[in-house]
């Protein structure tokens, strides 16, 4: 019961957007994965999050690009910026750089 509870506050589900049977489990599949994360990272971080507080934050920063554990863990210090060229989604980095 704690867990679909987290699921309707936390991610406001109140009703299903579709109607079909593939539309709410699509909606229902999500909003447990989405929990699942969120309580990942919260055990993962040395920073004492509230659950609620760390989904707010996410809101807020979900564009910035910024090194997702050391932000967990120091939400509230500057960090170094990322590498401005980076290799995103490439298997062999190595063979590009030739």
């Amino acid at each position: 019961e704690i867990f679909f509870r987290d699921i309707k506050q936390l991610l406001h589900i109140k009703t299903f957007i579709g109607t079909s049977k593939n539309a709410v489990m699509n909606q229902i599949w999500t909003a447990l994965i989405t929990i699942l994360l969120l309580k990942v990272m919260k055990a993962t971080a040395k920073f004492g999050w509230h659950l609620s507080n760390l989904v707010a934050f996410i809101r807020l920063n979900i564009f910035v690009k910024i090194e997702l554990q050391k932000w967990l863990d120091k939400p509230f210090e500057n960090h170094e910026k990322p590498p401005a060229k980076s290799l995103q989604g490439v298997l062999f980095p190595d063979f590009y750089k030739k």
